[in-house]
């Protein structure tokens, strides 16, 4: 490989640790994260930058910045890291049965799923499983998918829903959003900076009304995903209502806070669902159990 090429092919070792800090916003986080010591964060983000030849954080007392390059690099870095894992997992499945789709939502199945998906696979060592990251309704009869983990509410048309968690929200912002606008009551939330989920425009509404606060319709700040959202928070953006069960790792590291601890039960649930009108694929029932198991072994059914 010229050495141009090489140059443009950091290790993985290295993106993850920039992934790491860029998520969590110091070093120290980002070693409890991938179990290393911020040493050693420091010198895999060190050989990235000069490997690029450009400067991606800016290391101050108070921590680390991106830089406007940085940001952009670590934009890019997630998706990557994210569809590598998806490849991984594909890989480790065995290609001796046909495949078998299934639909993940981004967040969940990169932070929660994965992580156990390796189990599953090895007790299944002859099922092929494609991975696939959608949002919203999955048209079964248009595309190659057998069954798909969704949250909202089970409304989709002709399928079948095997109900699986309820979902739990709490406000979280970062540490220094919180210093300086102290909150004391959840009436406090009103006027400050509330971030939203595009697919969930009236979670916030329905927080407030829970707890019998009185608030008009002001639309904040939208992203696509929640990961983008917890980036937000944890740049200081604002406030977001978060499923608690995403966020364990930013909350155990202090990279997010939570800003009342009032967690309410969202409108959405989490359903494994399956087309109705063909019979189902052989691994449907046995990922689904499967699934049940790990959500009732997490405490979260």
């Amino acid at each position: 490989m010229e050495p141009t090429q090489r140059r443009l092919l950091p290790s993985t070792a290295a993106l993850s640790a920039f992934d790491a800090v860029a998520r969590l916003g110091s070093m120290s986080a980002a070693a409890a994260a991938l179990n290393l010591t911020p040493g050693a964060i420091s010198r895999h983000v060190a050989l990235l930058e000069a490997q690029l030849g450009v400067a991606l954080i800016n290391r101050t007392n108070r921590g680390v910045e991106l830089t406007d390059k940085g940001r952009r690099y670590a934009e890019g870095a997630d998706v990557l890291l994210r569809n590598l894992r998806l490849l991984s997992l594909e890989a480790m499945s065995d290609n001796a049965s046909a495949g078998f789709g299934l639909a993940i939502l981004p967040t969940f199945g990169t932070r929660w799923l994965m992580p156990r998906m390796p189990s599953f696979l090895k007790q299944h060592p002859g099922l092929t499983v494609n991975f696939a990251t959608r949002i919203g309704r999955v048209n079964f009869e248009q595309e190659e998918l057998d069954a798909a983990v969704h949250v909202g509410k089970p409304d989709w048309p002709d399928s079948h829903f095997r109900f699986l968690m309820r979902e739990y929200v709490v406000p979280v912002c970062s540490p220094a959003f919180l210093k300086e606008n102290p909150v004391k009551s959840p009436e406090a939330l009103v006027s400050m900076p509330l971030l939203e989920m595009a697919s969930r425009p009236e979670a916030w509404q329905h927080w407030f009304s829970t707890l019998g606060v009185k608030r008009s319709h002001r639309e904040g700040m939208r992203f696509e995903q929640f990961m983008h959202v917890s980036q937000a928070c944890i740049a200081g953006l604002g406030v977001a209502l978060m499923p608690l069960f995403l966020i364990e790792a930013e909350l155990q590291e202090g990279a997010l806070v939570k800003v009342i601890d009032r967690a309410i039960e969202s409108r959405s649930s989490y359903y494994f669902v399956t087309p109705a009108n063909r019979q189902p694929h052989p691994a449907a029932a046995r990922l689904s159990d499967w699934l049940a198991g790990e959500i009732g072994a997490a405490g979260l059914a």
